[in-house]
């Protein structure tokens, strides 16, 4: 009897312990990012069901947070599928980002925030003072997907400044050939939009992007008359991205242009889009050409028809005229998406009539 009873009390100490142990780690495990784990359960990391969800890349830049805001709205809006949100900002935006979803309509949505820390570009961005904007270091995040999302086998990548009038499942299910990295939109794929290429006199070619003049880009191999893509919407196979050390390249092109210049914002309008026009090419498949129809915001003038934005499945206000701000085109669109900021930082700037 005695015995029993010893046995008892050494088990019962035994299932104490374990509960100990399980409570401790639920409530004191880091996560393998950096940031806050939105809403999710404490158990996310550990689920084996993550591959029925559709994750959705999108950063939250301080002065731009509204357009993050509208384009999760739309997205959430429009599809019926299990869809997460990876929300990538900065240390100093990640209260702001978390009191505007948690106090508006979309508390409802599953999101993770996660910050990105900046000095992971150290030395690998050539100052420019043309475009100081598109040197903000989320306007690199893409180039990280790997170490930021780390298991989903695809995932989505968006700019901030989209609407999504499709469901987002459709272009999860993008088609990515064999050996290829990921999918993007190529700038010559749609005739609708090349007569508003043509009136603001955008580049849509790798000579656009490159400085032919130097030897390393010739070197390359690759015709200056190639059709580039817009890297703002991504559909990527992470195992390939890994495989093939996306990343690393990434890095390599962007130290490369820090030491000789190979590109500069005063080309193609950014320092982001060129690493990737050589990376990838040869290595992407092609979106829908309706799932990115953009140019939205490189002109206050230059206007598509009112029949083709209603069939389009995304649209872009990729340039320097945001509809969040004033002059811009087709703003009434993203406005109806557009909720605003509870803590009132964010306001935005319309004409005065």
């Amino acid at each position: 009897m005695a015995l029993l009873r010893k046995v008892n009390q050494i088990l019962l100490f035994l299932l104490l312990l374990t509960a100990t142990v399980i409570w401790y780690n639920n409530n004191h495990k880091k996560s393998i990012r950096s940031g806050e784990p939105g809403n999710l359960p404490e158990d996310y990391d550990n689920r084996e069901d993550v591959e029925e969800e559709i994750p959705v890349v999108i950063c939250a830049a301080a002065g731009r947070m509204g357009g993050t805001i509208a384009a999760i709205n739309s997205i959430s809006s429009n599809t019926d599928a299990n869809v997460i949100f990876y929300i990538v900002t900065l240390k100093n935006s990640l209260f702001h980002i978390r009191q505007w979803i948690e106090h508006s309509k979309l508390k409802e949505i599953k999101f993770r925030i996660v910050e990105f820390n900046p000095l992971v570009l150290k030395g690998k961005i050539r100052p420019d003072a043309a475009r100081p904007d598109l040197l903000q270091p989320l306007n690199f995040v893409r180039f990280y997907l790997p170490l930021l999302i780390h298991k989903h086998e695809r995932v989505i990548y968006l700019d901030d400044d989209i609407i999504v009038q499709g469901d987002i499942q459709e272009l999860y299910e993008t088609k990515i050939a064999p050996g290829h990295v990921a999918a993007f939109s190529d700038d010559c794929d749609l005739p609708s939009t090349h007569e508003m290429v043509r009136s603001v006199g955008m580049q849509n070619t790798y000579m656009g992007f490159l400085d032919y003049r130097k030897v390393a880009i010739r070197e390359l191999g690759i015709s200056p008359s190639s059709c580039s893509f817009n890297p703002g919407v991504i559909v990527a196979n992470m195992t390939e991205w890994k495989r093939q050390r996306i990343t690393r390249q990434l890095e390599s092109w962007m130290q490369r242009n820090a030491n000789d210049n190979l590109y500069s914002s005063t080309l193609g309008g950014g320092v982001a889009t060129p690493p990737m026009l050589i990376v990838f090419y040869g290595l992407h498949s092609s979106i829908d050409p309706m799932w990115h129809i953009r140019h939205l915001g490189w002109s206050p003038d230059a206007r598509y028809s009112e029949r083709f934005l209603q069939e389009a499945k995304l649209l872009h206000w990729n340039g320097r005229y945001k509809p969040w701000d004033s002059p811009s085109i087709h703003a009434e669109i993203w406005e109806s998406w557009y909720i605003p900021d509870p803590t009132g930082q964010f306001k935005l700037v319309r004409p005065k009539h």
